[in-house]
């Protein structure tokens, strides 16, 4: 057994932005177990600051390129909010449709760019292309998915320009809905393919229970909207984020910490899953079950196996959604709204787990105030928890082992990093 470790690992591999580990063990004992975010701070809530309404989706979205739409989405919901706006049913099922093909290319990109290479012995995907070609091949198949539905609602999935809270100026026609229909069952027989990919990967035994926050909706697996759900203590208002999220500092992190019912909680796919499970398509509970993901899972391992089970959910939601828009006649709708000063919450799950952007207006809609709680953040506390249960269990390996099973442990929340960081260190002589 290993009694003296340490793990110096500057800038972790295979995620977004930048991050780094550094654990110290001696003589068996954890001095030092960090999980320090070195991304450069970022200031949309300042730059939103005086902004009208209709501005701000767009500005917004510029926080993430790989969670724009779900920014946006989070953005519209917390002005709707403000103003009292009522959704109509078709903006709720473009919204879903917006929404499928955000976390189409988000996941699929971590499950096979990202964290599949780990399984594999390879330092990126890059090798895997003479070596799986075909998963590799399967893998762009299913990315291009994800930007076809969003280019097609969206105007684009990164950036898109069609989402304003006055009306969406892109509508999708007949043939595009079909279109749409027709790309999402193709990616299910592709999803059916990468099960037999899965199934041939052994993820690390790990167990830890912890909180898990996800919204919550009856009678779906709610993405869009609903209320908090904890697996702790229950069902609040979606307003009620703060008490939730209790954001605090720590000095080796440029994003901000939070905590609930415990010192820390997880948001994102496998919280979805445990809190949600029983309202999976069939054919999702079908694939968790054949590839061993059971709720409650308490191995954060298994977070990329609940997001390729939540693909093929999200297909069969968004094909349920594109049949009934076949349904209706479909056409810009210019909405009606008093502007008048409030405020609003948005909360919306994003491909790595809940996201709420709050706003204040004044009387004109402009902007006075805001706050983004970004999913990363409100995961960082549940990463450190998850190694110092997991390294006492690993201390036989070698350093090597120990320090990509910390890295996989990270990647395995697929987290995004720039959209974490909002510190901003003053000091004043």
């Amino acid at each position: 057994m290993t009694n003296n470790i340490h793990v110096d690992v500057h800038h972790i591999t295979r995620v977004e932005g930048h991050g780094n580990i550094k654990v110290d063990i001696e003589n068996g004992v954890i001095k030092e177990c960090n999980l320090a975010i070195v991304e450069a701070p970022r200031f949309f809530e300042a730059m939103v600051r005086g902004r009208h309404f209709d501005e701000a989706t767009v500005v917004v979205s510029r926080i993430c390129g790989i969670c724009a739409v779900g920014h946006q989405l989070a953005s519209l919901a917390a002005t709707e909010d403000a103003f009292g706006i009522v959704l109509s049913r078709q903006e709720r099922l473009l919204r879903r449709l917006m929404n499928c093909g955000e976390f189409f290319e988000s996941h699929v990109l971590h499950i096979y760019f990202l964290a599949v290479p780990d399984f594999v012995g390879a330092k990126s995907v890059l090798p895997l292309v003479k070596t799986h070609k075909d998963v590799v091949v399967q893998a762009l198949k299913l990315k291009r998915v994800g930007h076809s539905i969003g280019s097609i609602i969206g105007g684009r999935l990164i950036h898109p320009t069609s989402l304003f809270p006055k009306a969406m100026t892109m509508i999708p026609t007949r043939e595009q809905l079909e279109e749409i229909i027709i790309k999402l069952k193709d990616a299910q027989n592709e999803l059916k393919q990468g099960v037999k990919t899965l199934k041939t990967l052994t993820l690390p035994q790990f167990e830890r229970e912890t909180e898990y926050v996800s919204l919550r909706k009856k009678g779906e697996y709610a993405i869009n909207e609903g209320n908090i759900y904890s697996s702790d203590t229950g069902e609040t208002s979606y307003k009620n984020y703060r008490d939730f999220t209790n954001e605090y500092l720590v000095d080796h992190s440029t994003a901000k910490r939070c905590k609930h019912n415990r010192s820390s909680f997880m948001v994102g796919a496998l919280a979805r899953f445990n809190n949600n499970h029983e309202y999976l398509s069939d054919g999702a509970k079908e694939i968790a079950s054949d590839l061993g993901l059971k709720a409650p899972c308490y191995n954060s391992y298994m977070n990329t196996i609940a997001q390729f089970v939540e693909l093929y959910h999200i297909a069969d939601d968004t094909i349920l959604a594109a049949q009934e828009l076949l349904n209706m006649k479909v056409e810009v709708e210019d909405r009606k709204f008093p502007v008048k000063a409030g405020t609003g919450v948005g909360a919306v799950e994003v491909p790595r787990g809940l996201l709420y952007h709050e706003y204040t207006y004044d009387d004109d809609g402009y902007m006075k105030k805001a706050n983004c709680v970004i999913p990363t953040g409100q995961n960082l506390n549940n990463v450190e928890n998850d190694f110092r249960a997991l390294l006492p269990t690993i201390l036989d390996k070698s350093q090597e082992e120990i320090t990509l099973l910390l890295e996989m442990m990270v990647r395995a929340y697929d987290p995004c990093i720039s959209c974490s960081a909002h510190i901003l260190t003053v000091e004043f002589e």
